[in-house]
């Protein structure tokens, strides 16, 4: 099915979807790579008009898709950095406006982190400070996409040009964690981010020192930071909260790096542990189902992209031995992970 042309505005997201944004970068990348982008985008099922203007809406699955066919018909490993590389602040739309406009640093990250939902759908950004140093962190955390490690390639690799937007151009990160294999070449990645770069980690994160998010950002102004401010809150109201959708968002970012129980989640969301059982069992859901879909995704994803070991990625999703991560995922997927790592890698 095609998806056409949608008035461009300043619409509100249903789950799964996303406001072209980076992508938009994606039609001049594969030209940059002698590629015509129309066969391509329209092989995904997209109209390529769509591409004329980044505030246009397509389903996440659909941009999954078209990056495995660009990867595909380019050749090129990693597509999704080069798209990245040539996106700005303002691919970011309402949400870059407002970070370029933001007090400091740490402002401008806390918005994004706050509201790209308005944006976005499908990714979720994640700011954690540890002595003295930040990590800003990406997830994907729907099931039905591909291609999720040239996405988040995109998404690193825009927010470092962000960074140095609101930096200064010389800004680098300590170091950039990614959850793929590490290519044949790592050149560009290098140059690009001017740092050390660790594949096959459990996420995509940018580590950079937690004083930099002080530094005040030139040029800012208040008044255009309250309006945009002002418009972003009617965004979210607007699109109203998908409850488990919100709980999926809040687990994707949590569940690897941080306690996620039941209470947790109830406490983030500033609600009763018995109202979050209630509003799930209205649903026909109940918490452990939804941890479970989310261990399933965030296994499925570093065993088809990474080569991290099983034991490593038992650990990451909670469990204290490897056979008890082994018996889950046959449960889930009817095999063990070593099977479908072997299947994904042989397709």
């Amino acid at each position: 099915m095609s998806h056409s042309v949608p008035v461009a505005s300043e619409r509100t997201l249903a789950p799964g979807y996303i406001h072209l944004g980076v992508s938009k970068e994606i039609g001049p990348t594969l030209q940059a790579l002698g590629v015509d982008p129309d066969p391509v985008i329209r092989a995904a099922g997209l109209d390529p008009r769509l591409f004329d203007d980044g505030m246009n809406v397509i389903p996440f699955a659909a941009l999954g898709q078209l990056y495995t066919l660009c990867v595909a018909r380019t050749g090129c490993p990693h597509f999704g950095l080069l798209v990245g590389r040539r996106a700005s602040i303002l691919s970011l739309g309402l949400v870059g406006r407002l970070m370029r406009h933001s007090n400091t640093v740490g402002d401008a990250v806390r918005a994004l982190v706050s509201n790209l939902s308005v944006e976005d759908r499908a990714v979720v950004p994640s700011l954690t400070i540890s002595d003295r140093t930040a990590l800003l962190t990406y997830a994907t955390y729907r099931a039905e996409i591909g291609s999720v490690e040239q996405i988040l390639d995109a998404a690193v690799a825009v927010t470092v040009n962000i960074l140095r937007t609101l930096c200064g151009s010389n800004w680098q990160p300590d170091e950039v964690l990614v959850p793929r294999a590490a290519p044949a070449d790592q050149a560009l990645y290098r140059h690009h981010f001017r740092a050390p770069i660790q594949f096959n980690q459990e996420s995509a994160t940018i580590v950079f020192p937690a004083r930099d998010l002080d530094l005040p950002i030139a040029g800012a102004d208040p008044l255009l930071r309250a309006m945009l401010e002002e418009k972003i809150q009617q965004l979210i109201c607007a699109q109203g909260s998908d409850f488990s959708d919100e709980i999926r968002r809040l687990l994707r970012t949590r569940l690897t790096s941080q306690r996620c129980s039941a209470a947790d989640i109830a406490d983030l969301l500033v609600i009763h542990r018995r109202t979050l059982s209630r509003h799930l069992k209205s649903i026909g859901m109940g918490y452990r189902e939804i941890t479970n879909e989310i261990r399933f995704e965030i296994a499925r994803q570093l065993l088809q992209d990474t080569q991290v070991p099983l034991a490593q990625i038992a650990a990451a999703l909670g469990y204290s031995e490897a056979s008890a991560f082994t018996r889950a995922f046959r449960r889930w997927s009817g095999q063990t992970p070593t099977a479908w790592r072997d299947e994904c890698h042989h397709e």
